[in-house]
């Protein structure tokens, strides 16, 4: 039956969009199955459904909000188990560094320094982001280092005018033969000045998990990575390792894992017939960040923090401690409810008079929405309901005031069957030629920090198969170029939205202070990332 099938696939794809002996073999490389290809190829013509937004999750409704005494008692609670539990930090770092210097790339590109100024520039491109750059050059962490560079390539340095060095300093610090930043890994840049040293987020990322996710002196720290990448983080790794290990007391265990490459997918032109490159070869491409669903399935831990590679902070490391430890508080205090409601269940110990106490836990303290009808039903067919409900993988997702940053949201989402749930959209899953959709979006007061903490293990200690709570339907079809050409691509489910949407999801308000990403080279001159 299952070469029966492939082979339907296989001449189906030969018939409708041509594909070759060569294309076959090359797809066997990737390890992809040819029906993840129908698939991709058949969403691309069929278009993917918007996201139904139901209302915003607001403070008192699907957002919590806590006093920092409240937050203290959760932190206290976290550091009374967590001798008894083993903590991982995961850091998705796979990305090069491209955006974080567009604009001056597009300054290099556009900019005529033979018959122009840089003023001259600034005023014709209208530039926002270049003289806030050159106003703040010697504040960047990497500003010492890249002078210095400056000097040896340029003998005639110092009678440069201002704008002839600022010139060949973004030159240098981009050129492919020197810094080479914008196509570096960001975890691997310089991103904080200290009186003695430059950190890099790694080493960031390595002080926060000594201080909020150690157990019995014992850290873990994994960090996805592109494979030609590693190397760079490791040398990170071998540097400042031991002295983050003496500082704070704690052994750090630092692993790595890369998209696999099984999960990428195929892209098609503007007509939705498959991409080919300059050799006629399919082009592939990654499936963005939701493929690392994958690996975080492969980690065994009680306890999983996620925080994005860029989000790390020069100062208040103990109040980012506090938020961090106080949403492991209430994934633990929750998870020791929900944990007890299904040994109940186990030991056939849930009778008719505990339904009621546990409906109102489900629907106040995490957000489940009950079926209409439920009490209509009999009591196996209830605690059936309760179990399916609750035995389900943990997230608490911290959860900041917006200010205007882009990106995902908290919301009540309604699917297909009309039931609601909790979920993080971003604006491009919306349809936002709808009115109702539109106010709906802007009516959200949070924005998603990627803050999340994790309970992967069920009441019986054995793993979950994450990737059997992905919602497929909400990937996303982007428009990208390859070589001066138009292409569409799809990404699969992201991370922290489609893959993990029928986690049980509850939503914390924390503080401004604990998101401090550094999507531009600019924000590098925002506080939270310059010596106090």
């Amino acid at each position: 039956f299952r070469m029966e099938e492939n082979f339907t696939t296989k001449d189906s794809l030969t018939i409708t969009h041509g594909f070759s002996a060569a294309d076959f073999e090359q797809i066997k490389t990737y390890g992809i199955s040819l029906a993840k290809i129908a698939e991709e190829l058949a969403l691309f013509e069929s278009g993917i459904p918007k996201i139904a937004l139901a209302k915003p999750a607001l403070i008192d409704d699907g957002i919590v909000k806590l006093t920092t005494e409240e937050f203290q008692r959760f932190a206290e609670l976290f550091d009374g188990k967590k001798g008894d539990l083993k903590l991982k930090k995961f850091v998705p770092a796979s990305g090069a560094a491209s955006r974080m210097f567009k604009f001056l790339n597009e300054f290099l590109n556009d900019f005529d320094h033979e018959n122009e100024t840089i003023n001259a520039y600034i005023n014709r491109k209208k530039d926002k982001n270049l003289p806030t750059f050159l106003a703040g050059i010697e504040k960047f962490p990497f500003y010492e280092e890249v002078k210095s560079k400056l000097k040896l390539l340029h003998d005639n340095y110092y009678a440069m005018e201002g704008h002839e060095k600022s010139y060949h300093f973004i030159k240098t610090m981009l050129a492919s033969e020197h810094f080479d930043f914008a196509n570096k890994p960001k975890g691997v840049l310089d991103f904080h000045k200290y009186h003695d040293h430059i950190a890099t987020p790694v080493e960031e990322h390595l002080n926060e998990c000594a201080f909020y996710a150690a157990s019995n002196a014992v850290s873990h720290l994994h960090f996805t990575v592109s494979d030609h990448h590693e190397d760079l983080f490791q040398k990170i790794i071998d540097d400042i390792k031991q002295k983050v290990e003496d500082k704070s007391k704690t052994t750090l265990h630092v692993t790595y894992s890369h998209q696999d490459k099984s999960t990428d997918t195929i892209a098609v032109n503007t007509n939705n017939e498959p991409f080919r490159n300059e050799n006629g070869q399919l082009v592939f491409r990654p499936g963005g960040h939701g493929a690392l669903i994958n690996n975080l399935n492969e980690l065994d831990a009680d306890v999983i923090f996620i925080k994005n590679i860029d989000n790390v902070i020069q100062n208040h490391i103990q109040e980012i401690t506090l938020y961090k430890k106080g949403l492991a508080g209430i994934l633990l205090d929750l998870q020791q409810q929900i944990f007890q409601i299904l040994e109940a269940i186990a030991h056939q110990k849930i009778e008719e008079t505990h339904i009621e106490k546990i409906i109102a836990f489900m629907q106040q303290s995490l957000s489940i929405d009950i079926v209409e009808g439920f009490y209509k039903y009999t009591i196996e067919n209830k605690i059936e309901f309760i179990k399916e409900q609750l035995n389900r993988p943990i997230r608490v997702c911290g959860m900041v005031k917006n200010e205007g940053e882009p990106g995902g949201g908290p919301f009540w989402v309604r699917d297909v069957k009309g039931h609601l749930s909790l979920q993080i959209v971003e604006s491009s899953q919306v349809d936002t030629h709808n009115p109702e959709q539109s106010q709906i979006l802007a009516e959200s007061t949070h924005f998603n920090p990627v803050d999340l903490v994790c309970a992967t293990k069920n009441y019986q200690g054995t793993k979950f198969d994450l990737t059997q709570f992905i919602d497929h339907k909400t990937g996303f079809i982007v428009s990208k170029h390859k070589n001066g050409k138009e292409l569409k691509a799809y990404e699969l489910p992201g991370l922290w939205n489609g893959a993990m949407a029928k986690w049980i999801t509850v939503f914390v308000e924390v503080p401004l202070v604990t998101f401090n990403p550094v999507k531009t080279v600019n924000d590098l001159l925002k506080p939270a990332h310059q010596p106090q």
